[in-house]
């Protein structure tokens, strides 16, 4: 290798360096370990310095770094569902604490905050921080199932495939997740000037 390749080589581990805190907090958001965490974020940037001269630059340096990441999380739970010799139990198997919620007729029991315009609270930063503060709230395996469907757009065939639970058991985890983050959304950010 010359200098010349040598230097950009250097410049460009850097440049991906820079990204380390964000693909952590992103890998931690999605695994909650944080040894694996930074083992799917090694991977991630060794993957990248690998093929950095596949980037073609139609996107950000992050934007690409992530994609690699979310496959390198994948990954990862791959390989924990295949270590893990029991069966999964999951402890999200109490559904009581949202009948509160609704009363006899199922209809909601009192009605939602006004969330106001979601376009103006997705714009701001705040918002996804207490977003992802609910999330971590939230139980590991109901967590990892929501993220899979609605941050890395998988479909429920290949969470089931991913996750080793029923179709069922996913509708029920992506409910429950759902129902626990409007209840702290509601508390944390929406209900909070009342």
């Amino acid at each position: 290798m010359s200098k010349a390749q040598e230097s950009s080589t250097q410049v460009k581990s850097h440049e991906l360096e820079e990204h380390r805190a964000s693909l952590f907090k992103f890998a931690m958001l999605h695994l909650r370990n944080e040894a694996q965490a930074e083992d799917v974020v090694q991977e991630t940037l060794l993957a990248a310095m690998q093929g950095a001269e596949k980037f073609a630059g139609n996107s950000s340096v992050r934007t690409w770094l992530t994609g690699i990441l979310k496959h390198k999380i994948l990954d990862q739970i791959r390989k924990s569902s295949r270590e893990r010799a029991a069966e999964i139990h999951y402890d999200e198997d109490s559904s009581e604490d949202f009948d509160a919620l609704f009363n006899e007729r199922g209809a909601y029991a009192a009605v939602p905050a006004e969330w106001g315009s979601p376009d103006t609270a997705l714009s701001q930063k705040n918002f996804f921080e207490v977003l992802e503060r609910c999330m971590q709230g939230l139980p590991a395996n109901t967590a990892r199932v929501f993220a899979m469907r609605e941050i890395m757009g998988l479909d429920t065939v290949e969470i089931c495939k991913e996750t080793g639970i029923s179709a069922t058991n996913c509708g029920v985890l992506l409910y429950r997740a759902r129902m626990a983050l409007r209840l702290c959304l509601d508390q944390r950010w929406f209900g909070r000037n009342r």
